[in-house]
């Protein structure tokens, strides 16, 4: 039997699950949390996959984002702005209604769904 404080523990570690895959080149999916607790390790690890594909044109799979927030849409953003200064397109596909919610309010939903 699972005790409360197991039970806790695997929805705080689910809470900070955080990967980016590469699928082919130019084409990546994202998978866990888009949140405060994960938004540096995800820039970071976005900005090193994109900057390691050799493709013109990119795309994120937004279809594995299990919780997201304001800080992960920042982080989606940056990633577009490291696209754009490189030259490359860069598409989000499948973005969580959640996610897409955020950026209307903040007025980039447009950006965020037509990319650069």
């Amino acid at each position: 039997m699972k005790t409360a404080a197991t039970l806790l523990a695997n929805r705080s570690s689910a809470s900070n699950s955080f990967e980016i895959i590469t699928v082919a080149d130019g084409k990546l999916q994202v998978r866990g949390a888009l949140t405060f607790a994960t938004a540096r390790r995800a820039r970071e690890e976005g900005l090193k996959a994109l900057a390691a594909s050799a493709a013109r044109e990119l795309e994120v799979d937004c279809s594995g984002i299990t919780a997201s927030d304001s800080a992960g849409l920042t982080v989606l953003l940056d990633w577009l702005a490291l696209a754009k200064k490189q030259g490359r397109s860069l598409r989000f596909v499948n973005l969580p209604q959640g996610l897409l919610a955020i950026a209307r309010i903040s007025e980039v939903d447009e950006l965020l769904q037509r990319g650069i």
